[in-house]
């Protein structure tokens, strides 16, 4: 295999930071006037067949038809449970704190890891680290959980989803550690895109969003496009790499290196204000998430570490 050189490492973290930490902009851009599961769903199937096409016509060969079950669960729980859940959330919340949210992901996977059985319990670093990132959420939630009528956006409810998103994202990271899939990863990716673009498609039916192509600004449209072509497959192909010629450790850096991305965005072209219970928040999380992401790794490798359920279709 043809060793990479420091400039392609180099851009292909670049690509991985920038990029899917500013897909939360896109989101919120692109659902201003565009319904949210209709919007994500034609975002992953469009970002699917494109990827899956150019996968087989780059020679790789057709997946099993028994890897489509697996791709229609991981597809369900990771872009209908978890990027729909992100997507609808952000009709709530600034996209800065939607992205601080879940980067909790790895503690759900750490916790849901233990008690399945498939990793043994947390030592003492990882508690410290998930009892800073619960005490982070509950700051963040400490004064959001209320529902007054004279509200427009509701952020109790947005995180309230969020949370729920980030289980269901992690619950279906460790499902897809063992789910049989695709040999070439871009034929899984592009797999699991179309199962789960499907799938919001069919919630935006059934919750029967109202779709106007003619009221659709040009801010969304140029942000679905970015989303699709620039944060789901760019994104993904550099995360593929990075994986193939670098350290997981270093590769799972990106989610607590999101957020931050994710903040400052919101507050430069979203007009977002950060808020010191939104800040002194941000660090415990983020700080919990990278040590939990640490030691994870510090463990014998016959223990699997955290990074390795991280896998972004965002």
């Amino acid at each position: 295999m043809r060793q990479p050189t420091r400039l392609a490492i180099l851009l292909a973290f670049a690509a991985l930071y920038l990029i899917w930490g500013s897909t939360y902009l896109g989101i919120r851009l692109a659902i201003d006037s565009i319904p949210p599961f209709l919007m994500a769903g034609s975002r992953y199937f469009t970002a699917g067949l494109i990827l899956y096409g150019i996968a087989r016509a780059r020679g790789a060969t057709r997946p099993p038809a028994a890897t489509w079950r697996s791709s229609l669960i991981v597809g369900g729980f990771l872009l209908l449970g978890g990027n729909g859940g992100v997507t609808v959330s952000e009709k709530y919340i600034d996209t800065g704190l939607a992205a601080v949210i879940v980067a909790t992901v790895p503690i759900y996977i750490v916790l849901l890891s233990w008690a399945s059985g498939s990793a043994p319990r947390p030592n003492v670093p990882v508690l410290l680290g998930l009892a800073g990132g619960f005490l982070g959420v509950g700051i963040l939630m400490a004064r959001s959980l209320h529902f007054s009528t004279n509200e427009t956006r509701h952020p109790g409810v947005g995180m309230l989803i969020l949370l729920f998103a980030s289980l269901l994202w992690s619950i279906g990271s460790l499902y897809s550690r063992g789910a049989k899939n695709a040999d070439s990863p871009f034929i899984a990716a592009g797999q699991q895109m179309i199962c789960g673009g499907v799938l919001l498609l069919l919630a935006g039916f059934i919750t029967r969003e109202q779709f106007h192509p003619d009221s659709v600004t040009a801010h969304s449209i140029w942000a679905w496009i970015y989303l699709v072509l620039i944060g789901a497959i760019i994104g993904f192909t550099a995360y593929i790499y990075l994986l193939r010629h670098c350290d997981p450790a270093k590769v799972a850096t990106y989610a607590y290196v999101n957020p931050i991305v994710a903040v400052i965005l919101g507050a430069l072209f979203a007009g977002e204000h950060l808020t010191s219970r939104t800040i002194v928040a941000a660090a415990l999380i983020i700080g919990s998430v990278a040590i939990v992401i640490t030691t994870q790794q510090l463990r014998p490798k016959s223990v699997p570490p955290v990074s390795a359920a991280l896998a972004e279709a965002d």
